[in-house]
């Protein structure tokens, strides 16, 4: 897209179609995924407008202050910045939720951790969930928002990510029902609670593969959100470790994992006599994705 109106096109206005055409192929040649979806988005947050008004505006002229939006927006995305980061929210569990750089950006793989929660969690007349490392509060507030009768409580290290979390249960209007705890993992909560569900996204990523990690996430989400330490399972261990004396007999742990991790983390379960009936549930690829637990009663 230019900064001037002119352009290999001639005199031709600046539509919606245009501009989508010429990102689409910007962010092609600069090794986006998904270009045209990102190119929609994009457009979508400069004009303040849902992404599917698009497809009848394509003959509408876009404001030069727009434009202005649009270029920075794109140039940055260019630069590898997440969609996400640049319109400051994204989908999850057929939800929105405010992401920022204090946040790890949810992903779908995630979801399959949240069907088995709410899927049994329901059942139940008043379930206990923790949730540790909330980030966004995505886990926490799809299972409050699809169990009512549930008390989540969600933990994070950062005060800053505790912010957006809360923004986004008041946003969901369950902030009632979501109580948030600034600390690392068990240490910021009363001693002697139990739950009936510990879940977690932890940081898994092995130390030495990081840096092979895309740009968009290497360069931009935390951190702290991602590195599992040497062999990405340092965190995890800690939970396995500390999680049955939060749990109530019978008590569920699930918690997310990379796929190659799956044989170590059930041997770390079957070695481990506080737990029982360890298996693994795989997300919409088909790829072992989450850890389920049971506290031996």
């Amino acid at each position: 897209m230019s900064t001037n109106a002119s352009s290999p096109a001639g005199d031709a206005p600046w539509t919606v179609s245009r501009i989508l055409d010429w990102t689409t192929q910007h962010l092609k040649k600069a090794g986006c995924e998904t270009p045209r979806l990102d190119a929609e988005l994009l457009l979508a947050h400069a004009r303040g407008c849902p992404r599917i008004q698009l497809y009848v505006q394509f003959q509408e002229v876009v404001t030069d202050a727009q434009r202005a939006v649009m270029r920075d927006l794109v140039k940055r995305r260019a630069a590898a910045e997440p969609v996400a980061y640049l319109i400051g929210h994204r989908e999850f569990f057929s939800l929105d939720f405010e992401v920022t750089h204090d946040t790890l950006i949810p992903r779908p793989d995630t979801e399959t951790l949240v069907l088995e929660l709410i899927s049994v969690a329901r059942k139940q007349p008043a379930p206990r969930i923790l949730e540790l490392g909330t980030g966004s509060g995505c886990i926490a507030i799809s299972a409050a928002v699809n169990v009512p009768a549930a008390n989540v409580t969600a933990v994070d290290i950062s005060p800053a990510t505790l912010e957006v979390a809360r923004r986004n249960a008041r946003r969901h209007k369950v902030d009632s029902r979501v109580e948030f705890v600034l600390g690392d993992l068990f240490a910021g909560l009363t001693p002697g609670r139990t739950f009936d569900w510990i879940v977690s996204n932890p940081p898994y990523i092995p130390q030495g593969e990081l840096a092979t990690l895309s740009a968009d996430v290497r360069l931009h989400e935390p951190p702290m959100a991602l590195d599992g330490g040497p062999d990405g399972l340092v965190v995890i261990r800690r939970l396995l470790s500390e999680a049955p004396g939060w749990l109530v007999p019978g008590g569920t742990l699930l918690c997310e994992f990379s796929p190659e991790q799956s044989t170590s983390l059930l041997a770390l379960v079957e070695g481990n006599p506080a737990w029982t009936g360890g298996r693994i549930l795989k997300d919409l690829a088909g790829r072992a994705r989450v850890l389920v637990a049971q506290r031996a009663s």
